[in-house]
C-alpha cells in the first residue's frame, strides 16, 4: 500500500486546517489495486494478530471518529474481517446512560479498554465529549459538573481542560502498555449527501437512515470546526490523529489496515518460548503411550 503519510497524519504540535486535506486522495491506487491490497492486508493482519495475542505484552485501542455515513462500520468489517474474534472487540458508544452520567465522562470508556493481547475498537469514543457536546453544549449540563450551571459557564477554559484530561488519559494508558491508534474518516459534505440518498434509494440500506442524521447535517460547519479543534488539541507524539480520506471507501479501508499492520509490526512481537525440549519429548512419549 503506497501513499504519502504526510497527507494523512496530523503531526503533534502542528496546527492543521481540514480544508487542506483532500477527502478524495487515493495515493497511487485504483479500485483494482485496492482490492488486491486489502486482501493481502487482511492476511497480514490475521497472522500478526495471532502473535500479538500470544505475546500478551501490549494491548491496542483503535479509535474511529467521523461524521455520519463516513464508513466507520464498513472499515471495521472489511479491515478486521480476518481477525480472530477471540482477540478483538468492537464497542459502539451511544449517548451516555443515566448511570454513566453519574460518573466522569471518561469512566465508561475506561471500563471498555482492552486487556493485554487484545484489540479494542471504539466506534465513536471519549472524543464525542468534545464533538457532539461542543456543537450542543447544553448536553454538558446533564453531566452535573460542579460550577457548570449554565451554558455560559462552558467557556474556552472548560474545553482546554477537557482536551488536557483526554491527553492525560491516553498518556496514562500508553505508559501502561496500550497503543492508541486514532483515525478520523474525512468525508466531504457532498459525498455524505450521496450516501444518505443511496440509503433512501436502496431498500436493504434504509434501516441505516435516521432523520436525526439530517438534523445533525445542519450543523456541518460547526462539526468541522469541532473536529479540527479535536485534532489540533489532541494529536500527540504518542497518539497522533490519522486523517483518512473517506470519499472513496476502498481507499480508506486499505489506508487504515496498512497503518494498523505497520503499527503492530513495529511492536517487536514474538511467540512465547516453548517449554524445555526434554519436557516436550516426555509429553510426546506420554501421548503416544496413552
Amino acid at each position: 500500500m503506497k501513499f504519502e503519510m504526510k497527507k494523512i497524519i496530523a503531526e503533534a504540535g502542528k496546527k492543521i486546517n481540514l480544508s487542506d486535506y483532500d477527502t478524495k486522495y487515493i495515493g497511487n491506487h485504483d479500485k483494482i489495486s485496492a482490492k488486491k491490497a486489502l486482501k493481502k492486508n487482511t492476511k497480514e493482519l490475521k497472522k500478526i494478530q495471532e502473535m500479538f495475542y500470544a505475546d500478551n505484552s501490549h494491548s491496542l485501542l483503535i479509535i474511529l471518529q467521523a461524521s455520519d455515513a463516513a464508513g466507520k462500520d464498513g472499515a471495521i468489517r472489511h479491515v478486521m474481517g480476518g481477525i480472530n474474534p477471540q482477540g478483538c472487540r468492537v464497542h459502539s458508544f451511544k449517548g451516555p446512560s443515566k448511570n454513566e452520567l453519574e460518573h466522569d465522562f471518561i469512566w465508561r470508556h475506561y471500563k471498555s479498554l482492552p486487556e493485554r493481547g487484545m484489540i479494542e475498537i471504539f466506534n465513536r469514543s471519549h472524543y464525542e465529549n468534545v464533538l457532539v457536546t461542543k456543537v450542543h453544549p447544553e448536553w454538558i449540563l446533564g453531566e452535573r459538573i460542579p460550577g457548570i450551571n449554565s451554558i455560559s459557564d462552558i467557556n474556552d477554559a472548560f474545553w482546554t481542560d477537557r482536551y488536557k484530561r483526554i491527553n492525560d488519559f491516553e498518556y496514562h494508558i500508553h505508559k501502561s502498555g496500550t497503543k492508541v491508534l486514532k483515525f478520523f474518516l474525512n468525508i466531504s459534505k457532498e459525498e455524505q449527501k450521496n450516501r444518505f440518498l443511496a440509503r433512501l434509494d436502496t431498500p436493504e440500506k434504509q434501516w441505516k437512515f435516521s432523520t436525526g442524521d439530517l438534523k445533525e447535517r445542519k450543523y456541518w460547519n460547526k462539526y468541522r470546526d469541532a473536529f479540527e479543534d479535536m485534532i489540533n488539541e489532541t494529536s500527540t507524539e504518542i497518539a497522533p490523529w490519522h486523517i483518512i480520506p473517506a470519499d472513496n471507501k476502498w481507499f480508506s479501508r486499505i489506508a487504515i489496515g496498512t497503518i494498523i499492520y505497520k503499527t503492530m509490526k513495529n511492536m517487536n512481537l514474538k511467540f512465547p518460548k516453548p517449554e524445555k525440549t526434554e519436557l516436550l519429548e516426555e509429553a510426546r512419549k506420554l501421548l503416544m503411550d496413552s
